[in-house]
């Protein structure tokens, strides 16, 4: 009873718990085939990308989530088409051309956040609030959540042909894998910026990517490794909101952190390539001989 107590008592908590588990169902997929791409930077590049846009709509409206959405968004999208626009025409490789627009969006963002705000307005963009999350923000992560898994759905078969074999798919239809991958990237980004209104742009990512690095270790397929995901990232969202209710810890940072943990924790009792896991195996081998 003393686990599920904080989120019957505190409906800060429940709203909370909410907002993680929807973006715990969304984003984690998403991580995965980041991965699968070798384009696990590029989430962490987009989630700062948003921060220029997140902060014209501060300056323009203060802390209204929709505002600091919608300029998210948008900021987000542009680097991801520039990124890819500039890698395509120029020599430049992708994690190049991503790596060196999201820095400058980065100084950009907290540059004209702290035109206006004080450091705790620069705070609360950088690292969120996640137990100060409110009705009207549930219902927009999760319309979010909810769009983005059927889009996922509609493109799934595709994607897993694009990451494991790109060239079969522009053989099939040379405009199949650059839509394909277009229309992931606008996922990626609009998880992110449901991340950002929860999490802040600093720790969004880290919801998106460690459930689904530490999956790896849980199923050598790619049905288990997508249900790992999303199991692991839930559990660290109730893990890190149980954890800084009792400790006194940062919401956002506490989740993150939480998936961090499990992370370190499949790398070594993960039953596929975990550290001890293949100590054992490789006893069991030796005994055999």
């Amino acid at each position: 009873m003393m686990l599920i107590q904080p989120f019957i008592e505190f409906g800060f908590m429940r709203r909370a718990l909410v907002a993680c588990i929807a973006l715990s169902l969304s984003a984690t997929p998403l991580g995965v085939f980041l991965l699968l791409r070798r384009m696990s930077l590029v989430g962490d590049a987009l989630s700062h990308a948003v921060l220029p846009g997140a902060a014209i709509g501060y300056l323009l409206s203060g802390l209204s989530l929709v505002a600091m959405g919608v300029g998210g968004a948008i900021a987000g999208l542009t680097v991801a088409l520039l990124s890819g626009a500039v890698s395509r025409y120029t020599p430049l490789r992708e994690d190049a051309s991503f790596a060196g627009f999201y820095l400058g969006s980065l100084a950009l963002g907290v540059t004209l956040v702290s035109l206006r705000g004080s450091s705790v307005d620069l705070l609360h963009v950088l690292f969120g609030s996640l137990l100060a999350v409110d009705v009207p923000s549930i219902v927009l992560v999760s319309s979010i959540s909810g769009a983005s898994l059927l889009i996922f759905s509609l493109i799934y078969r595709p994607l897993v042909i694009d990451a494991f074999d790109p060239t079969f798919l522009r053989a099939q239809n040379r405009w199949a894998s650059p839509l394909v991958h277009g229309i992931f990237l606008v996922l990626v980004v609009v998880n992110l910026v449901a991340g950002f209104q929860v999490l802040g742009t600093l720790m969004s990512v880290g919801l998106m990517m460690l459930p689904a690095a530490s999956a790896r270790f849980w199923s050598r397929h790619l049905s288990g490794t997508l249900a790992a995901a999303m199991i692991l990232a839930t559990v660290a969202s109730f893990a890190g909101l149980y954890g800084s209710f009792y400790l006194s810890l940062p919401a956002g940072p506490a989740v993150v952190l939480s998936a961090a943990i499990l992370f370190f924790i499949s790398i070594l009792i993960g039953p596929c390539g975990g550290l001890f896991a293949g100590r054992k195996k490789l006893s069991m081998v030796k005994e055999s001989v």
